[in-house]
């Protein structure tokens, strides 16, 4: 893609974590020059271990990195420079911790009135607004880990999936502003939230229960809509999920599997029978499928239109042909020069992925660079440099 939508503008990123971090590799991705200001020893999330030790590549490609102590007066001078410069500003922290910096919304509007200001939050403006708040936290507050979990046993995604969405809609909020700074030449804050994320994502039980009366059991309990719809086992010990959600599907299935006696049986005449018999219906297709071969069965319920997919560990991902033959998987290259296979951005833009167009940056790799641009000379950085306010690689 010779060029790309968000070419020409400047996004200045001062988060950690998953949420903030999205937003800002979303705008990269789309082309903006995004500069993240890291610590002088960088952002803390490079060093997590378990859970979160693949957080920073994941979220971090295509940004410049600075290193600023943001506690020195010149430091934030410094960085202050730059949002001058802006057109996005991103942040993720605790409340009150930009104003305490200087770098609150209303200081910079005054600054810089084209300025788009993107604020992470775990709650949007209201009683819970002081809050602090986690992925988990939210889960639990706003419903998903009760649908997620048997009843009386809360569990949360396997992912952090509202810290990711969250960062998705704060770029979907960053976008709109910046088509509205088109028309009108002003910037405006933009406010995204963990909380109301996760609500949103329980919406759908909220209305379930307005609708029918009665409350959302947890996915491991609910009435599911479609008789064929779970994980079944197979003969060599894989699991594998078939659904089948219309009338034609049920057809096929009970074809492709001869089992025509499902097809004759009055009880199950429609998805609604099919419905009303599900333990039985499931126990008797699970003898079946306890016979059949997983990957064998797999071609066929892909040639004859069933959903169906095997149970993957994210692992496995790596060797995805879909991914690969797709182009959907790349090398991304790494602060140390390793590489390692990255899936890219679940969207095409003329039939053309967003590509990785910078390593994830080492330490302070562009401090120098990025603070020439914004007005220091080279003593003034050696000074900065030579008094910890600044980290430059040299």
């Amino acid at each position: 893609m010779s060029q790309l939508p968000l070419d020409g503008i400047r996004v200045v990123e001062i988060s950690h974590m998953v949420m903030g971090p999205t937003c800002g590799m979303i705008l990269g991705d789309l082309g903006a020059e995004v500069i993240k200001v890291e610590p002088i020893r960088g952002d803390g999330t490079r060093r997590l271990l378990g859970a979160g030790a693949g957080f920073f590549r994941t979220f971090n490609r295509n940004k410049k990195c600075i290193a600023v102590d943001l506690d020195a007066p010149a430091g934030r001078e410094a960085v202050q420079a730059l949002l001058d410069s802006a057109d996005v500003f991103i942040e993720n922290f605790k409340p009150g911790r930009m104003h305490g910096l200087g770098f609150d919304y209303e200081t910079q509007r005054q600054r810089n009135p084209k300025l788009v200001y993107a604020s992470h939050k775990g709650f949007l403006n209201g009683p819970y607004d002081k809050r602090l708040a986690l992925d988990e936290v939210v889960q639990m507050m706003a419903g998903l880990a009760y649908m997620t979990g048997p009843v009386g046993r809360p569990l949360r995604a396997g992912t952090s999936v509202n810290d990711i969405m969250g960062g998705m809609f704060g770029a979907i909020g960053v976008l709109a502003a910046l088509n509205e700074r088109n028309r009108t030449g002003l910037g405006k804050e933009v406010q995204s939230a963990l909380y109301e994320n996760c609500v949103l994502l329980a919406a759908q039980h909220m209305q379930q229960y307005a609708v029918t009366g009665e409350p959302a059991a947890p996915m491991p309990n609910r009435i599911s809509a479609w008789a064929i719809y779970d994980v079944f086992e197979f003969a060599n010990g894989e699991q594998m999920f078939v659904a089948a959600t219309g009338e034609g599907q049920w057809t096929t299935l009970c074809r492709l599997l001869d089992q025509q006696a499902l097809l004759d049986d009055p009880t199950l005449a429609t998805n609604n029978d099919r419905v009303l018999q599900r333990p039985r219906l499931l126990a008797h297709l699970g003898e079946v499928f306890a016979t059949l071969d997983a990957k064998a069965l797999a071609p066929q319920l892909e040639a004859y239109g069933i959903p169906f997919a095997p149970i993957r560990k994210p692992e496995e991902l790596f060797d995805d042909p879909h991914l690969i033959e797709s182009g959907g998987m790349v090398k991304l290259e790494l602060e140390d020069g390793s590489t390692t296979d990255m899936p890219l951005l679940p969207v095409a833009l003329d039939g053309q992925r967003l590509q990785p167009r910078r390593p994830i940056a080492r330490i302070g790799q562009h401090t120098r660079e990025v603070m020439a641009q914004a007005g220091l000379s080279a003593a003034q950085i050696d000074m900065l440099r030579d008094a910890g306010v600044l980290r430059t690689e040299d």
